[in-house]
């Protein structure tokens, strides 16, 4: 156990995490040459279409120093504040962590929010200075950031490259002798714990775990002590490139089970493995509950593959524990689930996923928060609406809290007062200022989540420029004047495109999204009204103009009269067709409402 290391990879997005792990899966001889390709690691198509990586990915390794043969396990995380759940899932399962920091960017806020997560398991920290083969590289001021940020000695920071393979043998020798052994007892019972999980339409679920004290052997009974059920371990073994069997993994390793089961909610990330001979006493403290921050409902475009996306989202659920999700009903688009995401590009991923994955087309809602109200009957009964819908009759409500944020933008100082222009337009209160460096500001505000769902990052991203970086955690509920704004088509509310707005922007939001329907929504044969309404009051409207066919054509000369009757004769068709006629609503338009400035 002496010569293992378990180790994980964390940094802000795009800063060169899956390069350098491409580096030292090379230099480790883990895979060859003619194997190689960019981001190895990375196995989703979607990973490799956006350069981010979406998964986190275990990997065992072999390397040999000063005659001694070691066991690297290295766990590749993603960077994106919305996958910050599989970061908090790899730490657990680790001793120690690179941090990677891009010499050209500095240090970003996702680099922090990561970094504290690793403090806070006590994990060793080996600071590395990545992309030093760039003309923009700023070795000796990122390495300044990178002292003031963990306090340590310029002389613990590794200078590399993940594109050239600079500094790679210097990160393994510090990983060697800077991370703990893992530290465990082969002879106590089996304790261990669920970090991940796949399903494979063959071998059923594949559960990855990392063993905290004694040894796991192929055939052996097992217990899930979540769910209390006993399986047998039909395979067992360690992760290579590919699953690579063994008779045995022992404390301290990182390794896969196949136990055939089928049953997506058997398995929990965080679930402790024992014997069922020999049973634990406690089971490992896992991860804390996931905390969705973003709704918004997932239907199928054909009501009759209901069952087909329960079905994909319970596997979907399994490879993503992040992703929560319920069964809900809407007028408009009949039966579906309502979601929770921990953010925008989370949504979006999990959206482009089932298209891929499992061939379902889907239509997504409005994203929306969840909402607390209090009953003025029983002021201290409170209410979680996390839908327009469930909002109970405003006159006999006392009072409604949103949820809010603490959110930290890290930016160079020239866009400081866009940013700020933005932050205080999504109703944020600035709290806090400070100069990281001489051209990077740190600015810190308090402002509604419900702010950041619809089109703030993009904006945050445009204002400036792409520089600056955004992180944000939950500080709980305040009181806020919230009205359901609804919108109304040929006199039918849509219920899936209501949302719950503060009162200032009401107007604004309705008589934009009215005109964004008018350009989205096809031409009837009958005059379409589309209206936004908050309660009876019509606060906003546009008209989508009939197609008209010309029935007077073939009615030249003679009296006006013969017109006059061809035309109210097509009148009452007209209104007939409007009286019956469904306006279909198009995906984008569910989905316009999130771009309302472009």
């Amino acid at each position: 156990m002496k010569n293992i290391r378990n180790f994980c990879i964390i940094a802000h997005i795009d800063h060169g995490k899956s390069t350098l792990a491409d580096r030292l899966l090379q230099t480790t001889g883990t895979i060859s040459d003619r194997d190689m390709k960019a981001q190895a690691l990375d196995d989703m198509d979607l990973e490799r279409e956006r350069g981010i990586t979406i998964k986190s990915h275990a990997i065992q390794m072999n390397y040999s120093k000063d005659g001694q043969d070691y066991i690297l396990n290295l766990i590749d995380t993603p960077g994106h504040v919305d996958f910050s759940y599989e970061v908090s899932r790899s730490i657990a399962a680790c001793e120690g962590a690179l941090l990677i920091v891009d010499a050209s960017q500095g240090i970003e806020a996702q680099t922090i929010s990561n970094l504290y997560l690793a403090l806070e398991h006590d994990l060793e920290i080996i600071p590395i200075l990545n992309k030093m083969d760039l003309p923009g590289a700023m070795p000796e001021e990122v390495s300044d950031q990178i002292i003031e940020l963990i306090g340590c000695d310029v002389s613990e920071i590794i200078q590399a490259s993940g594109k050239t393979g600079l500094g790679v043998e210097e990160i393994l020798s510090a990983v060697i002798n800077r991370i703990p052994a893992p530290k465990g007892d082969e002879n106590a019972p089996l304790q261990a714990m669920i970090f991940d999980s796949v399903f494979n339409s063959f071998r059923g679920i594949i559960a990855y775990y990392r063993i905290r004290n004694g040894v796991i052997k192929k055939g052996q009974k097992i217990r899930f002590m979540n769910s209390g059920r006993d399986y047998n371990a039909d395979e067992i073994g360690i992760l290579k490139m590919e699953l690579s069997p063994r008779k045995e993994v022992r404390a301290g390793d990182v390794g896969y089970i196949i136990s055939g089961i089928k049953q997506a909610n058997e398995v929990k990330v965080g679930d402790t493995i024992t014997g069922s001979e020999n049973p634990c006493e406690i089971a490992i403290k896992g991860f804390e509950d996931v905390k969705p921050m973003v709704f918004a409902g997932i239907y199928p475009v054909d009501t009759e593959d209901y069952e087909e996306l329960r079905y994909s989202m319970e596997k979907l659920q399994l490879n993503d524990s992040s992703l929560i999700f319920e069964p809900e009903s809407s007028q408009a688009l009949g039966f579906g689930f309502r979601c929770g995401f921990l953010g925008m590009l989370h949504m979006e991923i999990i959206q482009e996923r089932l298209e891929r994955e499992f061939n379902m087309t889907v239509i997504t809602t409005v994203p929306n928060v969840s909402y607390k109200s209090y009953m003025k009957k029983d002021p201290d009964k409170m209410m979680i609406v996390n839908n327009p819908s469930e909002l109970p009759d405003p006159s006999g409500m006392d009072r409604i809290e949103e949820p809010y944020i603490s959110a930290q933008v890290i930016t160079k100082t020239e866009y400081v007062g866009s940013i700020m222009t933005l932050c205080i337009e999504k109703r944020g209160e600035l709290k806090n200022q400070v100069y990281l460096t001489q051209d990077r500001v740190e600015i810190s505000f308090e402002m509604p989540l419900a702010e950041i769902v619809f089109d703030f990052y993009d904006r945050l991203k445009s204002v400036s420029r792409g520089y600056a970086s955004f992180d944000y955690h939950p500080i709980g509920y305040r009181e806020s004047d919230l009205i359901k704004l609804d919108l109304m088509l040929n006199a039918e509310q849509v219920d899936a495109l209501s949302a719950l707005v503060h009162r200032s922007n009401a107007f604004d939001l309705g008589k934009r999204i009215c005109i964004k329907l008018k350009e989205l929504i096809p031409r009837q044969q009958f005059e379409i009204p589309i209206q936004a309404a908050i309660g009876a009051k019509i606060i906003a409207r546009e008209t989508i103009k009939a197609l008209r066919k010309d029935v007077t054509a073939k009615c030249y000369g003679g009296d006006i009269s013969r017109k006059r009757k061809l035309l109210e004769k097509q009148k009452e068709g007209k209104k007939r067709m409007r009286q019956v006629g469904r306006v279909e609503v198009p995906q984008e338009a569910f989905l316009a409402v999130l771009k309302l400035n472009d």
